[in-house]
């Protein structure tokens, strides 16, 4: 039996307001190395990592200058380039995956389809200004723009929770984990696309 091909990708991303590098390796084991100039959204993609099982090393150099929001945006839109890229044609995932995953007293679920429609409903209902150096504003929009570009749908809510730091990290973790499952290679139908139109 011939070994699949890894399931990875390159992405370089330079615009006038950032220069971004991303590797994306989805059968990983959750090793990241994350430089965005942002501490707090370091912390994020490094989560999303981790619980994802994606190996991933994301360079940006960003008008931070200015504010956070084009390094935010422009990393989530490279890292769901990267994302795309390395599912490929979509050939044997399972597709739909959905996860809870509780911080202490917040509780976050994400549910996820690859399904090629890009499409996003995030509901974090955070109320401090920022975390970190992060725009509170720009966390749900990381969500949005990685849905979009990876051509992914993807619901997020918060279900409760005080902190804005547990509940924007459990946001996160459960989107990780709803993708984990999402990307995964049913084994029963490796060469079947999950799709009556024969196509994501």
């Amino acid at each position: 039996m011939t070994a699949a091909a890894p399931r990875r990708a390159d992405v370089a991303r330079k615009t006038k307001e950032t220069d971004i590098t991303v590797g994306l390796v989805l059968d990983g084991r959750g090793e990241a190395d994350v430089q965005t100039g942002i501490g707090f959204l370091d912390h994020l993609l490094t989560a999303l990592a981790k619980h994802a099982r994606f190996d991933l090393t994301l360079r940006c150099a960003g008008d931070l200058h200015i504010d956070d929001h084009h390094t935010a945006e422009d990393c989530a839109l490279a890292l769901g380039q990267a994302l795309d890229s390395a599912l490929g044609d979509r050939r044997g995932v399972f597709r739909f995956g959905h996860a809870y995953a509780p911080l202490d007293e917040a509780l976050a679920r994400a549910v996820v389809d690859l399904s090629g429609r890009p499409y996003a409903v995030i509901a974090l209902d955070l109320r401090r200004e920022a975390l970190g150096g992060l725009a509170c504003e720009n966390i749900g929009h990381v969500l949005a723009s990685l849905a979009f570009a990876s051509r992914t749908t993807l619901h997020v809510d918060v279900l409760k929770g005080e902190n804005d730091h547990h509940r924007a990290e459990a946001a996160f973790k459960a989107v990780a984990v709803a993708l984990r499952h999402a990307v995964a290679l049913d084994p029963d139908h490796r060469d079947d696309v999950a799709s009556t139109k024969g196509v994501l």
